[in-house]
């Protein structure tokens, strides 16, 4: 994550209105890790991100708090073609970014297509695809973005044209990535590194700094009345003894990471509940020995996989890349040793015993659980076959950077799906994808996922898209360790609005602080 200098924002208090924000109200404290966010939706891709950029950010549609489905946002209505295929949004004219400027389909319209300019790498684009054009433009192929279904059919109406029918795009536009972005913001090139930026949401982002961002309500917001918050304080912070202190004291009330669980006077205080997440290495595969699926798959087959998978590492335990999703083919991945099998693939790969392998870089961010995986695929690796294996640890705050280099083999990620659907998993394993951080190409897996895009039988869908997770699980790319459940410190008696969801995504225009109640004739 980028470094940020702590920095009230005076320049932008002297730009907005004076009634830009609001004084009144309640001050919601949270607390997070170490971290810090940049401000560009279309390159943010963390979950903090995606939490804060709920409060300065809204798409056209936006979550439902509790079932997560698709609620108006930005546009108040939309209608859908016969076929499916042409989407029609209307923007509300009393939508208003912080500095009073209306929010048009212009602002959407030239979002979306910066996000999939080729030049801007931004790592969500290839969740537009469905749109026409859309896919050429991002890869280059197309030229004029006038050729793209995106188009302002009036300041307020906004048109979109898809290749085909896809009854999940409105759950895919409830994604931060796909917020309108104020023109002021690109004049102003700096801005994803700056303390703030003009966003259109619920609150406006007032100061920014390594340590803490403090959000003010948006009194321009177009459902102001209903925001019962005046103020969010976020606060990152690694000194867990403290938050969870100032937690126990009422001082916080929600600490999504950064707490002592053990620690905490309400036990009822923590909020656990399945989450549509998987945590899995993953190979390299696109140089060198690890290209070749053979290879891989002979390395996954040497591993200790009832040590590794043990429940005594992992809350849920998981072989497979797509968390259960009712009506979703159960994959069976690699799940135990096999070290005849994986010795002949080897060989018949032309490396014998792991000889001209060379040596395997495994990133891993600073974690004891990571290094404890990492240290037995090393041990296992270097005991059976002639490689060396290096292991390369890097601050959580840089790792991920670490991860777009060339120059390592393996990596280890967890991945929330940003919408209940198996895509969300699945597609950024395609061959253009900008979230392909492994390199992995493979024609028959593309074109099983392009299949089933156009696909309107939910069961025939599913089919073909668990035949392409069969092909990562199978070439060893992805190597699942565990679907795990969100774990929360929320003071749910206090702090109203949160709702426990599989995605941990919890929008703050809906919380409120509950006020205690006053005994009659008290003062």
């Amino acid at each position: 994550m980028l470094k940020r200098i702590k920095f009230v924002i005076l320049f932008f208090i002297c730009l907005y209105p004076l009634n830009a924000f609001s004084e009144d109200g309640d001050i919601l404290t949270i607390s997070y890790s170490s971290g810090g966010i940049q401000l560009d939706p279309a390159h943010s891709y963390t979950t903090t991100e995606a939490q804060l950029f709920t409060a300065i950010y809204e798409g056209l549609v936006t979550y439902n708090p509790l079932t997560l489905e698709p609620t108006p946002g930005a546009a108040s209505k939309w209608i859908i073609s016969p076929d499916g295929k042409t989407y029609t949004f209307f923007l509300r004219p009393e939508g208003r970014y912080w500095n009073g400027e209306t929010v048009t389909a212009s602002d959407f319209r030239d979002a979306w297509l910066r996000l999939l300019n080729p030049e801007e790498h931004a790592e969500y684009s290839f969740m537009l695809d469905v749109i026409e054009g859309a896919a050429e433009y991002r890869t280059g192929k197309l030229k004029d973005p006038e050729k793209v279904g995106i188009k302002e059919i009036s300041p307020l109406t906004l048109q979109i044209k898809l290749k085909e029918p896809a009854d999940y795009f409105l759950k895919i536009l409830c994604h931060h990535a796909f917020s309108p972005v104020n023109p002021l913001n690109i004049e102003d090139g700096k801005w994803k590194e700056g303390p703030s930026a003009i966003g259109n949401g619920p609150f406006m982002l007032y100061s920014n700094s390594n340590d803490e961002i403090i959000f003010k309500k948006n009194k321009l917001y177009w459902d102001e009345s209903n925001i019962k918050l005046s103020e969010l304080h976020v606060i990152f912070s690694d000194d867990a003894d403290t938050i969870t202190e100032q937690f126990n004291e009422s001082k916080i009330l929600w600490a999504p990471s950064g707490v002592y669980y053990s620690k905490l006077k309400h036990p009822d205080n923590i909020v656990t509940n399945p989450l549509f997440g998987t945590t899995y290495f993953y190979f390299k595969g696109d140089s060198g020995a690890l290209k070749d699926s053979r290879v891989r798959r002979g390395l996954c087959l040497m591993l200790p996989w009832e040590q590794i998978r043990s429940q005594k590492n992992f809350y849920i335990p998981s072989q497979t890349l797509v968390p259960s999703i009712p009506g979703y083919p159960l994959n069976e991945g690699i799940n135990k040793r096999e070290m005849q099998e994986a010795l002949q693939l080897l060989y018949k790969a032309g490396y014998q015993k792991g000889k001209g392998i060379g040596t395997i870089r495994i990133r891993i961010p600073e974690s004891r659980d990571d290094m404890y995986i990492a240290s037995i695929f090393k041990d296992t690796w270097e005991k059976f076959l002639d490689v060396k294996v290096e292991i390369e640890v890097f601050k959580y705050d840089e790792y991920f950077d670490k991860l777009k280099e060339p120059e390592y083999s393996m990596g280890i990620t967890s991945w929330v799906g940003d919408y209940a659907d198996p895509l969300t998993f699945l597609q950024m394993w395609t061959s253009d994808s900008n979230l392909n951080d492994s390199g992995y190409k493979n024609p028959e897996y593309d074109e099983l996922l392009h299949k089933s895009l156009g696909e309107k039988n939910t069961k025939e869908r599913y089919k073909l898209m668990a035949g392409a997770e069969k092909i990562l699980l199978d070439g060893g790319i992805v190597i699942p360790l565990q679907n795990y459940p969100a774990f929360n410190a929320v003071n749910l008696s206090v702090l109203q609005g949160w709702y426990p969801n599989v995605l941990d995504i919890h929008p703050f225009k809906y919380m409120f602080i509950l006020k205690p109640k006053v005994p009659n004739g008290a003062t």
